[in-house]
């Protein structure tokens, strides 16, 4: 394999909520990567610079140089997903963010992997006007990684990946299923040993849900987390505020 440090930057998702809680810690897909990279490199030193609620510009200013500074050989970013609502977007500015990432981690020799997103449309009925925002974003980011020789994590073409099934109540992040699919992905395109396309299989179908049961599942949604999100943007509040990252500095891996 050859990886002995690696570095994951990003936000929530790399942080890993909601897979664990915030009494037993969180382990999330990074986590799970990093222990099936340690199964054929037992070496490995594994840091997770990633805090909630972070935007694409603030990982970059954050996050950069501290990774940097860890010499890693590997590094995972993914950063864009809280930008994505703000009455500001600009697809253009987040994608510029996240490939400035990707230009000095590659510059520094590490190989990189990055991330397009999911089609928020069908994961949140009721924030499906942002999915032209993600089509954008998601292009701008496809090119950028080609332009940088990134490994790229696409996500969007593959039906499971919105399958809610592999995501939390709060449609926001992955639930323990959903970040082991994304740690396989990961995986995948890597080629470590041991992985496969697997991680694409559809899930079971469900039965048909009637229609007033939707309307009812997203109307409690809107009012127990997309309101409260709204609020916390309206008071100029983060989830992030005041967190640091989970873990700093280069650690042994326990492997699974």
């Amino acid at each position: 394999m050859g990886y002995l440090r690696y570095v994951a930057v990003g936000d929530s998702q790399t942080e890993g909520l909601n897979d664990g809680d915030e009494l037993t810690g969180y382990r999330g897909w990074a986590d799970r990567l990093a222990e099936s990279l340690a199964v054929w490199e037992p070496e490995l030193r594994y840091a997770n610079l990633a805090v909630r609620g972070k935007l694409a510009a603030q990982v970059r200013a954050e996050q950069t140089d501290a990774a940097l500074a860890l010499e890693p050989d590997l590094v995972t970013v993914a950063a864009g997903m809280n930008d994505l609502p703000r009455s500001g977007f600009s697809a253009a500015a987040v994608a510029a963010e996240v490939e400035a990432m990707l230009a000095a981690f590659t510059a520094a020799g590490a190989r990189v992997v990055t991330f397009t997103y999911p089609d928020v449309a069908r994961i949140a009925p009721l924030v499906r006007h942002l999915r032209p925002r993600v089509l954008d974003l998601n292009e701008r980011i496809r090119a950028a990684a080609e332009r940088h020789g990134v490994v790229l994590v696409d996500t969007f073409p593959y039906e499971v990946c919105t399958d809610p099934r592999l995501w939390s109540p709060d449609r926001l992040h992955a639930n323990p299923l959903g970040h082991a699919r994304i740690a396989a992905m990961v995986a995948d395109a890597l080629a470590v040993p041991g992985s496969d396309r697997s991680w694409a299989d559809p899930l079971p179908t469900l039965p048909p849900v009637p229609a007033w049961r939707r309307a009812r599942t997203e109307l409690a949604w809107g009012a127990g987390f997309l309101a409260p999100w709204v609020v916390r943007r309206i008071r100029g509040r983060s989830s992030g505020d005041g967190r640091t990252a989970k873990r700093p500095d280069l650690l042994p891996v326990a492997r699974t």
